[in-house]
């Protein structure tokens, strides 16, 4: 099974975070051998701005997303 991760690129998200948590996720999946098993996308605006950043991954939208939370995610992935 793939995973998916979505990760928002609008503006609001970016410049709170997602430049960083998509260059970690990234990093992430290289590290780890993981690019078989997980999809990442970029995401329009979610509208959801005042709870960015925001990410999605397999469908459950996270908020306010941080390197911790993504490495906890990411574990559950492997």
């Amino acid at each position: 099974m793939t995973n998916e991760i979505k990760i928002c690129m609008g503006s609001s998200c970016f410049a709170r975070g997602n430049e960083q948590n998509l260059e970690f996720i990234e990093k992430y999946i290289k590290e780890n051998k993981l690019e078989a098993k997980i999809e990442v996308f970029g995401a329009r605006c979610e509208n959801i701005c005042e709870k960015g950043p925001n990410v999605i991954i397999n469908d459950t939208i996270y908020n306010n997303v941080t390197i911790e939370k993504l490495t906890e995610e990411l574990r559950k992935l492997n």
